[in-house]
């Protein structure tokens, strides 16, 4: 593929992919058609050297794997599925001056306000249905223009473009609807998710922007698309994993849910999802205890999620001296603090199977004076203490409902991940 292609598959599958439950079944079914059996963590596994399996926890996270023949331990992507956005809450529907309806919303993960004005929202999640004597999840999706969030307008507030700080819970409300009548929500709701109003149970839903993904700059060099934190990573790991032959170390990659409010949750990197389900493959394939040590010893981690690019409009937010571009490649990521897992160790043993392969790198740091959000690695670290290295694309506008990457680095991306769970 080139870069483009391999980009614009990335945005076609987050196009699809609107709420972390549907990214999670949208990879359940290229798993598998590509093969791989789904596992339940509430059943004996029957899993045997050679296959290709996966499973699921919450709806929201995903572990797959393949089991070599020769297997000494294990190589590991993990990553996370969930983005920053604004969830609608129970009894969400407001009524403004009686003259429209509004929903009633929350802030989930550090999200930038204000590039969610004036933008088509549409609404997606999930909802449980009672049916008969049954309880039925069901992903939704509007998949159409249903909410916006309007600014107020300049000759209200002839400061703004001075700054101007926004309040969850008054300033950022969609508009939904211009008629008033309660219950408008819930029944409109229920038609989606194709069951009976009175069979409709609880929900989880997120607003989502509908504005296209696009490819734009003088040689399409950058695109730009929601979700490109974390979904870049995660799609791309996992292509790479049903596209992995490897023979001395079986792949893994581990997507997580959660990662922007702390995965301190069942489904995050925090949980013991991924111990656990390396404990039961040991275990299946007949590991004594210090067998069991020796093969997590071997393993080896990459922590994927992307990073900050240089901002030509805010060079001086950028370490003075590791300054990573959109295009330069994969970005290793060091942090004093310990907010990345990457030593010296680590990088190195990454530098050595990048520069073997040909596949261009560079460093990211915060700037000293600015301290930088963490991500899954450290996090996961604690449950299952391997080595491990921090790495991502850099990009812009992380944490916007519409961010830009680097048409290059997705193929950087794809191509480490092919030859790191291949080795």
């Amino acid at each position: 593929m080139n870069n483009i292609t391999t980009s614009a598959d990335l945005c076609s599958f987050i196009e699809k992919s609107p709420t972390q439950f549907h990214a999670v079944r949208n990879m359940e079914n290229e798993l598998l058609s590509a093969g791989f059996e789904k596992l339940d963590e509430k059943k004996r596994w029957n899993i045997r050297r050679g296959g290709s399996y996966f499973v699921t926890r919450n709806s929201s996270a995903i572990i797959a794997f393949r089991l070599n023949e020769n297997e000494e331990g294990f190589s590991i992507v993990s990553a996370h599925t969930d983005s920053p956005a604004f969830k609608v809450k129970t009894n969400p529907e407001v009524t403004a001056s009686g003259l429209y309806t509004e929903l009633n919303t929350e802030v989930y993960g550090g999200l930038l306000m204000a590039p969610w004005f004036d933008r088509p929202l549409s609404i997606a999640g999930r909802v449980f249905v009672k049916n008969g004597d049954e309880i039925e999840e069901r992903l939704v999706d509007f998949n159409r223009p249903l909410a916006l969030i309007p600014n107020l307008a300049i000759h209200m507030n002839r400061k703004v473009n001075e700054g101007v700080s926004y309040s969850a819970q008054s300033d950022m409300l969609p508009l939904f609807a211009e008629r008033i009548e309660k219950g408008r929500f819930r029944k409109a709701l229920a038609e989606v998710a194709g069951c009976d109003e009175e069979n409709l149970l609880e929900y989880e839903l997120y607003l989502y922007p509908k504005t296209p993904y696009a490819f734009w700059g003088l040689d399409n060099e950058f695109f730009s698309s929601p979700k490109i934190d974390d979904l870049m990573c995660a799609y791309t790991a996992m292509k790479a994993l049903i596209n992995s032959k490897g023979d001395k170390y079986s792949p893994i990659v581990a997507l997580f849910d959660n990662e922007e409010t702390g995965s301190g949750t069942k489904q995050g990197a925090l949980s013991d999802f991924l111990p656990e389900t390396m404990k039961r493959l040991l275990n299946i394939l007949g590991c004594d205890e210090e067998e069991k040590i020796m093969k997590k010893a071997s393993s080896f981690m990459i922590s994927a999620d992307n990073c900050h690019a240089l901002h030509p409009n805010y060079q001086n937010k950028c370490d003075i001296t590791n300054k990573p571009r959109m295009n330069d490649g994969v970005a290793i990521k060091f942090s004093a603090a310990q907010k990345y897992t990457t030593d010296a160790g680590s990088a190195s043993f990454l530098r050595t199977l990048m520069d073997r392969n040909n596949i261009p790198y560079q460093y990211f740091a915060n700037h000293s004076d600015i301290p930088g959000g963490s991500t899954l690695g450290n996090l996961s670290a604690q449950k299952l203490s391997i080595p491990t290295v921090d790495i991502g694309a850099a990009q812009l506008s992380m944490h916007s409902p519409y961010e830009t990457a680097g048409t290059r680095d997705t193929e950087a991306l794809s191509k480490l991940f092919n030859v790191f769970l291949s080795r």
